[in-house]
């Protein structure tokens, strides 16, 4: 069964509450704890992410940020 977003999203939704109970369809995950929930979520995140990568879908480069300065620095 392939990861979907919704799966990560679901579970990014309960960190950000405190939640540690999961409900997808009609099926409840409950967590023993936040580490748990959070390595549950960094895992699916890894195995997304691997899918991703294998089926060509996502190109493999880093993320870039770019900063502009247009004052004069003081």
């Amino acid at each position: 069964m392939p990861i979907l977003q919704t799966d990560i999203d679901a579970l990014t939704e309960a960190l950000a509450t405190g939640e540690r109970m999961v409900r997808k369809g009609d099926k409840v995950v409950e967590y023993r704890s936040v580490d748990e929930l959070l390595a549950a979520r960094n895992a699916l995140q890894a195995q997304f992410d691997a899918e991703q990568a294998a089926s060509g879908t996502v190109a493999a480069r880093p993320r870039q940020t770019r900063l502009c300065h247009g004052g004069r620095g003081y």
